[in-house]
């Protein structure tokens, strides 16, 4: 079975409700320096998605690819193969189950999501608020909320530990709840650029405009 790290989701819980106060500067500075210090990253990851605080979360993992500006890859393995690729200039969503794929090109809507921060297509300033910052142990919880209104998201926090990107959970405008943990994380190491490049398999739907 696939399980959250339990300690980072007690963490990330009381940083929601009973975190002590952060260095706010020191947080936000760390953010700031990873994002502008990175330039690959690959990394496991592990996410839950829940609607209702009671209900069992849907439990995804797999591996995760960044090449800045603008490229990524989350290839989901388990409990089914799924692919979200990013070529910089448009996004692929890849479900092989529904052989089914939607393409989407990456425009102002998307400038100030937290895929975009992420792959370095956003600027922190320019896009999101600072919002909360607390510290529950050695972790730094810092929350980004859009300047501009968003249907794709509420807010995003990001755990910080000694300057590493070690969680991001993602409020949607519905109250959907996403949380994933990174581990076995590489920085700055060579990545095979045909990871961000993506061919719909033959005979797959695809929704939306493939124009080059």
């Amino acid at each position: 079975m696939l399980k959250l790290n339990k300690c980072l989701l007690v963490a990330l819980l009381a940083a929601n409700s009973l975190g002590a106060s952060a260095d706010e500067n020191g947080a936000v500075a760390s953010l700031r320096e990873f994002l502008a210090g990175t330039t690959t990253l690959e990394a496991d990851f592990v996410q839950a998605l829940a609607t209702d605080p009671g209900e069992d979360a849907q439990v995804s993992s797999g591996r995760f690819y960044l090449q800045r500006p603008g490229r990524f890859r989350w290839d989901y393995a388990q409990p089914a193969e799924q692919l979200v690729v990013s070529d910089g200039e448009r996004i692929w969503m890849y479900d092989s189950d529904l052989e089914q794929v939607t393409v989407r090109a990456i425009d102002e809507s998307l400038r100030g999501t937290p895929a975009m921060l992420l792959s370095g297509d956003a600027d922190l300033d320019e896009s999101f608020a600072v919002g909360d910052v607390v510290r529950v142990g050695e972790t730094d919880f810092v929350t980004l909320l859009p300047l501009q209104p968003s249907p794709e998201f509420e807010s995003l926090t990001v755990g910080l530990n000694q300057g590493e990107i070690i969680s991001m959970e993602l409020v949607d405008g519905i109250g959907q709840r996403s949380l994933i943990e990174f581990s076995d994380m590489h920085r700055d190491q060579p990545i095979d650029p045909a990871l961000f490049r993506f061919t719909p398999p033959p005979g797959v739907d695809v929704i939306g405009a493939e124009d080059d």
